[in-house]
């Protein structure tokens, strides 16, 4: 699938382990307890539970952001999502939740959750934005700096 997001195109696809290389630049620039390559493997190869994607620069060109989510029956948890600092701010993520949000829906999900710092306003603004609601904190969830978690959902309408 593709979006425009600014003057760019950018096309979502599933992960695969070649693009290993770059997911794990982004998750190292992203976030200061990254994910380890063979979490990403791993996820790649859990179907159909897991869904990995990535959002491309132009068909086979840079990857910029990508996107780890789970759907068991009707329910649907984000487990990862970043964007590479050079594509923040252009509707990368947004686009990106979109497509994932759509793509649940048509598939029978009713319900998406995930977990966000509450100090990454960017993010709970973005949730906010698509419809997510705060719906509780969890305390200490995050370590590297230790830091609680918003529990964030959105109902999705069928």
């Amino acid at each position: 699938m593709s979006r425009a997001a600014g003057e760019a195109r950018f096309f979502i696809r599933r992960m695969r382990e070649g693009d290993l290389a770059e997911v794990r630049t982004i998750e190292t620039l992203s976030f200061s307890n990254p994910w380890s390559e063979n979490t990403f493997r791993g996820e790649i190869q859990n179907t159909p539970v897991s869904f990995p994607m990535v959002v491309v620069e132009k068909p086979g060109d840079r990857l910029v952001g990508y996107i780890v989510y789970w759907h068991i029956r009707e329910d649907v948890q984000v487990n990862n999502v970043a964007v590479h600092p050079d594509f923040r701010g252009r509707g990368v993520g947004e686009a990106l939740m979109r497509h994932v949000i759509d793509k649940v829906r048509a598939s029978g999900a009713t319900f998406v959750t995930l977990e966000v710092r509450v100090s990454n306003t960017p993010a709970v603004t973005l949730y906010k934005k698509l419809g997510f609601e705060i719906l509780g904190e969890r305390k200490n969830y995050y370590t590297h700096p230790d830091e609680d978690a918003y529990m964030m959902g959105l109902v999705l309408d069928q």
